[in-house]
């Protein structure tokens, strides 16, 4: 996608919300410091890493890290939505400041503008099979995240969901793109089925390992530093993996209480601090803190069989524990 400073681009509303959201100009359309306005660029970047640690030439995964990226961001859009968010990386959401209809189609375009990026994979010396191959692994990727996005809408009004059953669900909604953008990085550098499917392993587990990261964040994470409010998560009653495992675990008054807060329409502040104290008596950040370590073990397990050069070894060890302790 063009730059917001490219003059070919109008600054007309599609392009702008587009390019606002990502962080790249204020809502007037003008140019701003994107130092705490952009994301994390993970999926992008875990695709040119996988493609640079097989070949030594990350530039031919540049188009599919650029479409992932746009894919991501599209995802968002509408998960703001879905969530009601009203703030994101800092700044208000396209949904707070447009409305829903113009979100709704910003983010369309957002999918639109990642799957021309996508085309652009042919112009990197790639053969015509291995292009399909890309393009099926991202479209199925990403229909596979929207399933996952589903689920997750409709967690919001059950209080029987399983341990087991969420994970799948994190494992289509945010665990799908971070798998994809690795083996599509695989791909395009090595015709080895098993060296491409040992990293497609990897970005399963580091997704989970992210996402549930992602959950303990959302409650027990530090506003200033994630740029959103880390009590919305209960505010919503949303079923995120501490509140899944407490829904699990919990007896008694405690349930009890899970239930009645979880069933209300609003909740309260006297709400969000006694599922904070229901949290707390069951273990749940003790234990989502678990689950994060042994799927990041799981993701560094999955890349054993492949032959690293020692850059790349470091830096996969760097980066998954970066994931598991992160702090936004």
């Amino acid at each position: 996608m063009p730059n917001a400073g490219d003059p070919n681009v109008p600054n007309n509303e599609p392009y702008r919300l587009l390019r606002y959201h990502l962080g790249w100009v204020d809502q007037q359309g003008e140019p701003m410091d994107t130092s705490v306005t952009q994301g994390k660029a993970l999926r992008p970047t875990l695709c040119l890493f996988a493609c640079d640690a097989l070949s030594d030439d990350y530039s031919k995964a540049l188009p599919a890290a650029a479409a992932l990226e746009l894919i991501h961001n599209f995802s968002l859009v509408h998960d703001d939505i879905q969530d009601q968010d009203l703030e994101r990386r800092h700044q208000p959401t396209v949904w707070h400041l447009w409305g829903i209809p113009k979100a709704l189609w910003s983010g369309n375009a957002m999918q639109c503008t990642g799957d021309i990026a996508l085309l652009d994979v042919a112009g990197q010396n790639v053969n015509p099979t291995t292009v399909l191959k890309v393009s099926e692994i991202l479209t199925k990727s990403y229909l596979e995240m929207i399933q996952g996005q589903c689920m997750d809408l409709n967690f919001e009004s059950r209080t029987d969901i399983k341990s087991d059953e969420y994970l799948y669900m994190i494992a289509c909604k945010t665990g799908a793109l971070i798998r994809a953008g690795l083996e599509i990085g695989a791909l395009l550098a090595t015709e080895d089925a098993a060296t491409v499917k040992a990293f497609a392993e990897f970005g399963e587990h580091l997704g989970q390992a992210f996402q549930v990261r992602d959950d303990y964040l959302g409650i027990w994470g530090d506003q200033a530093t994630l740029g959103k409010a880390t009590d919305s998560d209960i505010r919503r009653r949303k079923k995120s993996y501490p509140v899944v495992f407490a829904l699990e675990r919990a007896s008694g008054r405690a349930m009890e209480d899970l239930l009645r807060i979880y069933r209300q329409e609003e909740l309260e502040e006297d709400d969000v601090q006694r599922v904070l104290a229901v949290l707390d008596e069951v273990g749940s950040q003790e234990n989502a803190q678990r689950v994060i370590e042994a799927a990041a073990a799981r993701a560094l397990e999955a890349l054993k069989p492949v032959s690293l050069p020692q850059w790349a070894q470091s830096e996969a060890e760097d980066l998954v524990d970066f994931l598991a302790r992160r702090e936004y």
